[in-house]
C-alpha cells in the first residue's frame, strides 16, 4: 500500500491510497485509518479484485448473507465512511458494485476482497469524530449522531 496526503485545510485531510496486488482491501484500508487516526471520513474507490465477498443484509437474521465472487471483477463503484467504533478505533462501512466479465454486476456491503491489480481510494476526513454504535435490535453498528 502507498498513500499520500494530498490536501490539509482547516482540520480536514484528503488522502489518496493505492493498494497493491494481493492485498486484502478491507483490512488494509482499516489499518490505514487506524494508523492515521481517522475518526470521521468519507471514501470512494475504483480498481479491481481477483475475488471478493459482498454482503446482503438480512434484517430478519440480523446479519449479512455472504455472496462470494470467485472471479476477476472491476470495482465500478465503492463508497463508504469511517466512524469510531465502540472500541474507539476507526470502523469502515463500504458498499460496492462489482462488474463481472459478462457485463453483469454484483454488489453490497464489502467485508473482504483481494486486490488485482490495484485499488485507488480517495479518503476525505471531516473535522470532529463520528461514533458507530452497535444497535442490538438491528444487529449492526450504525452511525449514532446523538453521541
Amino acid at each position: 500500500m502507498k498513500s499520500r496526503l494530498v490536501n490539509e485545510t482547516s482540520g480536514q485531510r484528503t488522502f489518496v491510497v493505492v493498494l497493491d496486488p494481493g492485498e486484502e482491501a478491507f483490512g488494509a484500508l482499516t489499518s490505514f485509518a487506524i494508523d492515521q487516526g481517522v475518526g470521521s471520513a468519507s471514501l470512494t474507490a475504483i480498481g479491481a479484485f481477483e475475488r471478493a465477498i459482498v454482503g446482503w443484509f438480512d434484517p430478519n437474521a440480523k446479519t449479512y448473507r455472504k455472496i462470494p465472487i470467485d472471479e476477476q471483477c472491476e470495482v465500478l463503484s465503492a463508497i463508504g465512511d469511517v466512524a469510531l467504533g465502540d472500541d474507539g478505533n476507526p470502523s469502515l462501512h463500504i458498499h460496492t458494485v462489482l462488474g463481472l466479465s459478462d457485463g453483469t454486476t454484483r454488489g453490497g456491503h464489502l467485508p473482504e476482497a483481494i486486490v488485482q491489480p490495484t485499488l485507488e481510494m480517495t479518503l476525505v476526513e471531516a473535522p470532529g469524530h463520528l461514533r458507530r454504535s452497535r444497535r442490538p435490535e438491528l444487529g449492526v453498528p450504525l452511525i449514532d449522531l446523538d453521541e
